[in-house]
């Protein structure tokens, strides 16, 4: 089949922003292996995204509390469903159809009736899952962050599930991030950037689904600028440089 994210390559300016985002990450997480991480920095990161991603969709923005486990309800859930998101990295490689409805499962679970937990109720919104997923199984020479990108819009403007469809969008982002050996580490914070550029964000998306090409150009390039942003938010201890002779 066709490439369809290599072609969105051609568009003006799009290699460029991705090029320096993903320059950008790897200086900031390898820093030539100067740099320390560890798997309670990794869990930070999921917790610091799972705050994000939930005051994206209205509810207060508290790591702490859900460190606690004193929070919203939505919070706590977006939070137990990160517990459990780099475990389908494997799936993702195989069914990310398998994954995608994992994921709404975990964050939906108790908040929408069990027959519908992980299953698409949009006829149209499944037949789009479907398309993207035979498209994220094919050989493609696009950047793993473009493929994020458009992973992350095509759910979220899909509303194939009958909740969470941002909450699985930005989850499944960060999963793709991370299957595609970009932040193997999962260190970065993606949900932060799309919670700092505010209103921009909806309204890109919303662009994305309606104004053809050209939406999908405005949202590929802010999305490279949330990655940038995102990696900001990385809860990575500073490089471990030469010591000063006093």
């Amino acid at each position: 089949m066709p490439d369809p994210f290599s072609a969105l390559m051609t568009l003006d300016g799009v290699p460029s922003a991705f090029a320096a985002t993903r320059d950008g990450l790897d200086s900031l997480l390898r820093d030539r292996g100067l740099r320390r991480s560890t798997p309670e920095m990794t869990v930070d990161s999921l917790l610091l995204g799972a705050a994000a991603s939930a005051a994206i969709e209205g509810v207060p923005y508290d790591p702490e509390g859900l460190r606690r486990g004193e929070a919203d309800p939505l919070a706590l859930a977006v939070a137990r469903m990160s517990t459990e998101l780099l475990s389908l990295v494997p799936t993702w490689h195989k069914a990310p159809l398998q994954a995608i409805a994992r994921i709404h499962a975990l964050v939906a679970r108790g908040r929408v009736d069990d027959d519908v937990l992980g299953r698409p109720v949009s006829t149209e919104g499944a037949e789009r899952l479907g398309t993207l997923a035979r498209a994220v199984v094919a050989p493609t020479e696009a950047p793993g962050l473009l493929v994020a990108a458009v992973v992350h819009a095509e759910i979220a403007t899909a509303q194939a599930f009958a909740s969470d469809n941002g909450i699985v969008a930005r989850a499944t982002e960060r999963l793709v991030i991370v299957a595609k050996g970009v932040d193997p580490a999962s260190l970065t914070v993606p949900e932060a950037g799309h919670r700092a550029a505010g209103a921009a964000y909806p309204t890109l998306l919303s662009e994305y689904e309606s104004a053809g090409t050209s939406g999908v150009h405005k949202w590929l390039l802010y999305a490279a600028q949330a990655y940038a942003d995102g990696a900001e938010a990385a809860p990575v201890e500073p490089p471990k440089g030469p010591r000063r002779r006093s």
